[in-house]
């Protein structure tokens, strides 16, 4: 009977779910995947880099139309008003800081509900793209890696770049530039877009119809009700991770298709870009993996532009304020800005016990994995292995707790619109704040062994 059950929801799940699932995702991206093969075409045939660039700011601002209609204009007065700051301040050697006052004035003025909040939502990733590439190239500017003010026709191309400006990543202003010399069509290229794009439907699929349905349909685990609050948050999180994981395959593939995402090695192009990691995220070695690995392109540019300006300031405020920086981009949403704060300081807690026990120990038990020839004298012994598993199982722990207020029940509007305070605050007190006590109490711990 329990087979016969089992087949019956397969089939249901198929027809009523995966298969429309599959559908409308592919109706939402195909045209944005040939405009993407378009752009690709079109810097092949073209020799000059002006008309590159004029192709590129078109397409992309087609691309946002079609996706946003005349809302897109939100993003184009961004961009405009990005250029515009940086031209005021060509000769300046902060134009970095500078501009990164005026994105946040911008964004800070579209969340005050100037802009329609459900409107101003659905356009959040794309501005949030535009302010990372403009911040980008400002503080190249300063550092000299960018040596001059690039034209009108290059900005636009570099922040239009129809590749990135609806699902991202952030790629650099070289990337572009490497983008729109475009390296010939070969067969690792196609193959390589492809696969992200059959990656991205796999994820939305299982973030729609199967995470949903996790326990105990596909994993029969039942209990009492604080098993089950713990259970339905983990499916939560889990449905969260995979809607993550469709937008970075789909934004690794759009990337790639365009031109940019490789790395050319003696005349050898390997097609190399990676937006996600997902099995570093749904078994974690460590918080800090999973942070860096949920999305590679931002967890790189919050390093680079961020922290390492920060850390003057120390490490622990360097880490307040790179994940600050991520909430403030992200949006003045409450439940993002609790997530990305708590994981601030989770991260930190777990990086610095580790490299205490680490070195007390002289084990390899640190939040990234050891180089083969390094000086710990326990490597893979018993003890260790279980002392990096339990910090696993605490990362998997941790991820269902903060992943718990991105429910699928709460009201549509309310969930486009941003969660309000106190969807986050009912979820986490549902679950007794174990998460945040308990990082609390390994903060405790690790002042005890300091």
């Amino acid at each position: 009977m329990e087979d016969f059950s089992r087949l019956d929801l397969w089939a249901h799940l198929t027809e009523n779910c995966i298969l429309p699932t599959a559908q409308q995702g592919l109706e939402q991206i195909w045209e944005l995947v040939l405009l993407c093969l378009f752009c690709r075409l079109c810097f092949r045939q073209c020799a000059s880099s002006a008309v590159k660039h004029v192709v590129s700011a078109v397409v992309g601002t087609y691309a946002l139309y079609q996706f946003f209609q005349l809302h897109m204009l939100w993003v184009m007065a961004l961009s405009a008003l990005c250029y515009l700051a940086l031209l005021l301040n060509r000769h300046s050697s902060r134009r970095g800081l500078f501009l990164s006052a005026v994105i946040l004035i911008f964004l800070l003025l579209g969340e005050l509900h100037l802009i329609d909040p459900v409107t101003w939502q659905k356009m959040r990733g794309s501005q949030m793209v535009v302010a990372m590439k403009a911040i980008s190239l400002a503080f190249d500017m300063d550092r000299g890696v960018v040596a001059t003010l690039p034209s009108p026709a290059e900005f636009l191309g570099y922040v239009m770049f129809v590749g990135t400006v609806i699902f991202g990543p952030w790629i650099s202003f070289s990337s572009y530039k490497d983008a729109i010399d475009s390296r010939k069509l070969s067969w690792s290229w196609l193959q390589k877009s492809s696969l992200g794009l059959v990656k991205s439907q796999l994820c939305l699929v299982v973030s729609t119809c199967i995470a949903p349905y996790l326990f105990p349909f596909f994993i029969p685990i039942e209990g009492n009700s604080v098993t089950f609050k713990w259970l339905h948050a983990y499916e939560t999180a889990v449905s969260f991770h995979f809607s993550n994981y469709f937008v970075g395959y789909l934004s690794e593939s759009t990337t790639i298709l365009t031109g940019a995402g490789f790395t050319d090695e003696k005349d050898n192009v390997k097609w190399d870009l990676t937006v996600v990691k997902p099995l570093n995220v749904e078994f974690p070695r460590s918080m800090v993996l999973v942070v860096t690995s949920w999305n590679i392109p931002m967890s790189r540019w919050l390093n680079t532009y961020v922290f390492k300006n920060a850390m003057k300031l120390g490490t622990f405020p360097a880490i307040l304020v790179t994940y600050t920086a991520s909430a403030l981009l992200h949006g003045l949403s409450f439940h993002l800005g609790a997530v990305l704060l708590s994981l601030g300081f989770i991260t930190y807690v777990e990086h610095v016990l580790r490299k205490r026990l680490a070195t007390i120990f002289s084990a390899c038990v640190l939040s990234r994995r050891c180089p083969s020839d390094c000086t710990h004298q326990h490597k893979k012994v018993y003890w260790v292995t279980g002392l990096n598993l339990a910090f696993s199982l605490l990362a998997v722990f941790h991820l269902a707790y903060l992943g718990s207020m991105f429910d699928t029940d709460v009201d549509e509007q309310n969930a486009e619109g941003g969660y309000v305070a106190s969807h986050t605050i009912q979820k986490w007190s549902e679950l007794n704040w174990a998460s945040h006590w308990l990082a609390l109490a390994c903060w405790l711990f690790y002042r005890l062994i300091q």
